[in-house]
């Protein structure tokens, strides 16, 4: 008689058991679906990630090079000593005193002039 009492409280607990058991399926469940959901986020972010650090290589590829190139321009650059050099020249030769054509032209007409009114 007591297995026919027992029985009751068994399928009781069972059924507590089943839906502890259906409760933790679903938990399973929407876990593994975030899980997936995550994994795709995650590897859109990876891909978009590699992206930018390729284009990063090739600006930076693009920045070296053209370092490169300003280098090889300042390398023919004047010096300072080279500008020094220049600079003494030019106020050996003061072109602000310097006479353009038509000055040279009118000052030879001037003393043409005047020489031929002292004779």
């Amino acid at each position: 008689m007591q297995e026919i009492s027992a029985q009751p409280e068994i399928i009781g607990r069972l059924r507590i058991n089943e839906a502890r058991l259906a409760n933790i399926r679903e938990r399973l469940t929407v876990t593994d679906n975030n899980m997936v959901e995550e994994f795709r986020r995650m590897s859109e972010q990876i891909k978009e990630l590699n992206a930018e650090l390729k284009q990063i290589k090739n600006e930076s590829f693009r920045l070296r090079e053209a370092l490169k190139d300003v280098i090889k321009e300042m390398s023919s650059f004047a010096s300072s000593q080279e500008l020094k050099v220049l600079e003494r020249y030019i106020n050996t030769w003061n072109p602000l005193n310097f006479m353009t054509e038509k000055e040279v032209l009118s000052l030879i007409k001037k003393n043409a002039e005047s020489a031929s009114k002292d004779k």
